[in-house]
């Protein structure tokens, strides 16, 4: 039976298929739960993971279970992989709740704030432009962001994790990881150049 043959059957109420359902993936989401408030700083905070965890199964059964529908296993999408990019966006989203996604105050290891390494060093901003402008302008590019990229941008910046360290952590190849902090750095530089900054890097 194929994951989508299986949801299936769980949207259509098989209890044994739900019972399943529930035996076979809640660890896989509970870790990556997990993994995400490690990433940012809620490493102790059972209460806030046990929420979470919560929270997504109302959400996957909810209106007749009108989430877990949406998963159609397109491009050989598994279902272990669709229930990831859920709970990693569900958990984003409720730490949003708490505080903002990316702190560009924060110091990762290397006692470096994102508002640093993304200052404006350049003559060509008009000196009429606020400190509090910039900053406003910082956050602005960061919510333009699409999740996957906060994610990745609080993991290797306020965080400090290494390149090779978030290969293996979102199981890419270095290829692959480059190409997106390299996106990532330009979609900023873009933005940032439009509101009149400088992308330092």
């Amino acid at each position: 039976m194929d994951d989508l043959e299986f949801v299936q059957r769980c949207v259509k109420k098989d209890k044994q298929a739900w019972d399943e359902f529930v035996d076979k993936y809640s660890r896989l989401i509970y870790n990556y739960i997990h993994n995400v408030l490690n990433a940012k700083g809620y490493s102790s905070s059972q209460s806030h993971a046990n929420d979470i965890f919560q929270e997504i199964f109302c959400s996957l059964i909810k209106d007749d279970f009108k989430k877990l529908r949406t998963f159609k296993a397109r491009n050989g999408c598994s279902l272990a992989t669709w229930l990831r990019q859920v709970t990693i966006n569900f958990t984003i989203d409720y730490t949003r709740k708490i505080r903002p996604t990316v702190s560009i105050d924060e110091e990762n290891d290397d006692k470096l704030s994102l508002k640093e390494l993304l200052a404006d060093y350049s003559a060509t901003v008009p000196e009429t432009l606020s400190q509090e402008e910039r900053i406003k302008g910082l956050k602005e590019c960061i919510e333009k962001l699409g999740n996957d990229d906060k994610y990745f941008l609080e993991l290797h910046i306020n965080r400090g994790l290494r390149l090779e360290e978030l290969r293996a952590h979102f199981k890419l190849s270095r290829g692959a990881i480059d190409m997106q902090k390299a996106r990532i750095i330009n979609r900023l530089r873009d933005c940032f150049k439009s509101k009149g900054f400088q992308l330092e890097f």
